[in-house]
């Protein structure tokens, strides 16, 4: 059984950064995707896509963090992290990191493509 466990986030002034991380075990699915995800406030059940990365380091960012953003993995450690730069108010969420299967193409930011999630990290950026 694959899990995750989440660490970081917190708080934040905007223009300012956080990184969060992710620790996974248990992943036997050979190839992989890992991702970020992010629930806005009052948006429950919807999970916005923010970041993904495969196994070959490809990645895949949200139109709204791009630029800002950096997801990058340690392998050696089943680690996953999101750097997060020049944050806004409105990046202000509960952030989830989640694994699944690899599939062709770009990492996938649709959550239905993921079979495993972390606990959740609240990120707030205060202007």
């Amino acid at each position: 059984q694959v899990q995750l466990v989440q660490s970081g986030g917190g708080s934040g002034q905007s223009g300012g950064s956080l990184r969060l991380s992710c620790a996974t075990s248990g992943y036997t699915y050979g190839s992989y995707y890992g991702a970020w995800f992010r629930q806005a406030p009052g948006q429950e059940g919807e999970r916005e896509g923010v970041a993904a990365i495969d196994t070959y380091n490809l990645t895949n960012y949200a139109h709204s963090v791009e630029g800002r953003f950096t997801i990058s993995q340690d392998i050696a450690k089943n680690t996953i992290y999101l750097q997060m730069n020049s944050l806004k108010p409105e990046d202000t969420a509960l952030y989830y990191c989640a694994f699944g299967p690899w599939g062709p193409g770009r990492p996938s930011l649709v959550a239905d493509a993921y079979k495993s999630w972390g606990q959740g990290t609240q990120v707030t950026v205060s202007s």
